[in-house]
């Protein structure tokens, strides 16, 4: 019979092995502890639901004129809850808070809808010419290049002028105008991909071209493509409320964040002393702006495997 040694120490048991954790899961707990990143987002979301929801708190429709303060809305037509005029009113009488939710609204469709087509045609042609190479590739990025010397306002100015300030053209402009950016990085991230072991495994076991370019090049294109969309959001809300700016964009009973800018820029010039005009749009712009600045360096950082 065995006899065991009471003062011996007990086996500890054994370590249980770690989960692995996959790349999304890893750069989402990343994303996380980034607390900027994580605030930004937050007032993201909050501008989202204050330009599609807001209108449901407002008293007054966009276009309704409230004709007890034309004239006199420097003095009498300021913020009130009483009134109901949240944000005031403009120069005609118009509730500035309805007219903020709808260019905040427009800005940010103008942002999402422009960088959506930038991405998706600027990541397929990107990997096309990336992955093809040789003669195509030099011309298809030498198409880019000669695209790229064009000035890209001016283009988009040229397109409203020629064929009318409608909301439809605008959104046309702003996308395709804007993919080239995207077509260069997508084909640098081609190149080291298209030589990686599971392309090669791909290649060999008959996979055709194109299901190489969808299935295999392009998702592990996804992180860049991520990150560059939550970048060039902004710059799409930029290109367009400088449009607006010039009265070559939204046009009248629209509005966007850069039309009420404007408008607000102008009654300080003349003189107004409504300063709540300009305040309340471009606070909501520029919040905008910086919230989608943060999270994209905040999902760059998360992304980046050489951090890890």
């Amino acid at each position: 019979m065995a006899v065991t040694d009471p003062t011996a120490t007990p086996l500890a048991a054994p370590a249980r092995p770690d989960k692995g954790r996959s790349l999304w899961t890893d750069a989402r707990r990343r994303f996380f502890r980034n607390k900027a990143a994580v605030v930004a987002l937050v007032v993201l979301v909050l501008i989202a639901l204050f330009a599609f929801f807001g209108g449901l708190v407002a008293r007054y429709d966009r276009e309704t004129v409230d004709f007890t303060l034309m004239g006199v809305n420097a003095r009498n037509g300021g913020p009130s809850l009483a009134t109901g005029h949240y944000f005031g009113v403009d120069d005609s009488g118009r509730d500035l808070y309805a007219r903020t939710v709808q260019g905040t609204r427009l800005s940010l469709m103008i942002g999402l809808v422009g960088s959506l087509v930038a991405v998706l045609v600027g990541t397929l042609y990107g990997a096309i010419s990336g992955y093809i190479g040789g003669r195509t590739d030099g011309v298809m990025m030498r198409i880019v290049d000669i695209l790229l010397s064009i000035p890209f306002m001016f283009v988009l100015i040229l397109m409203l002028v020629m064929f009318g300030r409608s909301l439809l053209m605008l959104f046309i402009g702003i996308g395709l105008t804007s993919w080239l950016g995207m077509a260069r990085i997508a084909r640098g991230q081609t190149l080291s991909i298209k030589n990686k072991e599971f392309v090669e495994a791909a290649i060999a076991t008959g996979v055709k071209r194109s299901a190489i370019i969808l299935r295999h090049v392009v998702p592990n294109l996804l992180g860049v493509v991520i990150v560059y969309a939550t970048l060039l959001i902004p710059d799409m809300i930029i290109y367009e409320s400088f449009i607006s700016f010039l009265g070559l964009g939204v046009q009248e009973p629209n509005t966007s964040l850069g039309a009420l800018i404007s408008q607000g820029a102008r009654q300080i010039l003349s003189g107004g002393e409504a300063a709540w005009q300009l305040w309340f749009p471009l606070g909501f712009f520029v919040a905008t702006l910086f919230a989608f600045y943060f999270v994209g360096d905040g999902l760059r950082d998360a992304l980046d495997p050489k951090d890890r």
